[in-house]
């Protein structure tokens, strides 16, 4: 219980770290040591499933980016380093404080659907990103997606879970 709690406290401190990053660079360090803690306390066994999340995560953001969806006030390929880093955050609460959400499926659907556009805007809000499709419909195409997006998340860090972590039977 109180990793679990540690580990929702850390990424949401961390998540305002990052948000907050484009103002105050110096605090993109809060995310990236937000992660390593969570390698030395958890282990290196998720190492692999947190690249794995941030890279899919970061070809997401950006196809979203190019789409329009998104307006980071400079042209740009990638996503910028703080929402790469909140993908990586993302991953450390899969396996930890979030896991009651992978089952049922549907469950993590509805919690994608609903919590992820509200941190998309709040992001946006804190770090001055804009939404050129407009807020609600950035909002619905959000909830769209993360209804798909969070439970093949869960689904990838079941498949990625080190053997001895697998559950048995």
């Amino acid at each position: 219980m109180f990793k679990n709690l540690a580990n929702a406290g850390l990424f949401q401190l961390a998540w305002f770290a990052g948000v907050f990053s484009p103002q105050y660079p110096a605090l993109l360090l809060g995310p990236l040591l937000a992660a390593l803690v969570h390698l030395l306390w958890i282990g290196r066994g998720e190492a692999l499933l947190l690249v794995a999340v941030t890279v899919l995560g970061t070809l997401i953001d950006s196809l979203l980016l190019h789409a329009g969806l998104f307006d980071f006030g400079e042209p740009r390929w990638l996503i910028p380093p703080w929402l790469v880093l909140m993908w990586t955050l993302l991953a450390t609460t899969l396996r930890h404080c979030l896991a009651w959400t992978a089952s049922p499926w549907w469950l993590a659907s509805a919690l994608g659907a609903v919590t992820a556009p509200l941190s998309y805007y709040a992001g946006a809000r804190l770090a001055g990103v804009g939404l050129p499709f407009g807020l609600w419909p950035s909002l619905l195409i959000l909830a769209a997606l993360w209804a798909v997006i969070f439970p093949l998340l869960h689904r990838l860090a079941l498949r990625m879970q080190p053997v001895e972590l697998q559950p048995r039977g």
